[in-house]
């Protein structure tokens, strides 16, 4: 009775164990099915273009810039370095697409968060260096966030960066000291080594962009 009494313990511990790995596994699954589902997806090129952003296939690099931040202090390419750029053609008496940009770009900061949110600047360079002095900017930049970085310098400075980045610009003919310029509303994405890494194409939507720039973002770490 002793022997067949140990057999039978013997075989319910098996039992017990082989149900209680059976069960760990099972877990093990389920954990990383949730964990999987519940991690932001990341979007191929085609997808993201769909989307509203474009990819460069080979990052560009768009030479060396030599400009001025609404500090007075020189903005040069090593400020696109090390971290993520949000770049912006407009200027301070734009109507009203600079104004509209300028605040999505305001609230699509205040949607990141941890570290997408350390490394990235917004940037607008002004395509009216001619009325937009470093004094005009200070006014007009930190209306919309403190940390936004608002760039002026020479006229051909700023023609030559704005085409390195396919984003044309003109005055308007025919007007007064009152003139308008022609831009594009398109947001460039510049990576962390300071090249040309796509555009976010207007109209800009936030929850499209914010789902592209992560996108964009892991690709770039992937590849890394």
């Amino acid at each position: 009775m002793t022997e067949i009494r140990e057999l039978r313990d013997g075989q319910s511990r098996n039992i017990k164990l082989t149900v209680g790995l059976i069960l760990l596994f099972i877990a093990v699954i389920v954990g990383g099915f949730v964990y999987r589902i519940q991690q932001p997806r990341v979007m191929t090129a085609a997808e993201m273009k769909v989307n509203g952003f474009y990819l460069l296939q080979n990052p560009r690099n768009f030479g060396e810039l030599d400009l001025i931040d609404h500090h007075g202090e020189r903005f040069d390419r090593a400020r696109l370095e090390g971290r993520w750029s949000l770049v912006f053609f407009g200027f301070t008496y734009c109507p009203d697409i600079c104004p509209t940009t300028m605040a999505f770009l305001d609230g699509f900061m205040s949607e990141l968060a941890g570290t997408e949110a350390e490394d990235t600047q917004v940037v607008m360079v002004s395509v009216d260096p001619a009325r937009d002095t470093v004094e005009q900017l200070a006014e007009y930049v930190p209306f919309f966030n403190e940390e936004f970085v608002g760039v002026t310098g020479e006229f051909l400075d700023i023609h030559r960066f704005a085409t390195a980045l396919n984003t044309p610009f003109r005055k308007v003919p025919g007007q007064d000291e009152n003139y308008l310029v022609d831009h594009s509303a398109n947001v460039i994405l510049i990576n962390p080594r300071g090249d040309y890494h796509g555009f976010f194409k207007a109209p800009l939507d936030q929850a499209k962009m914010k789902v592209t720039y992560r996108s964009a973002r892991v690709l770039w770490d992937k590849e890394l």
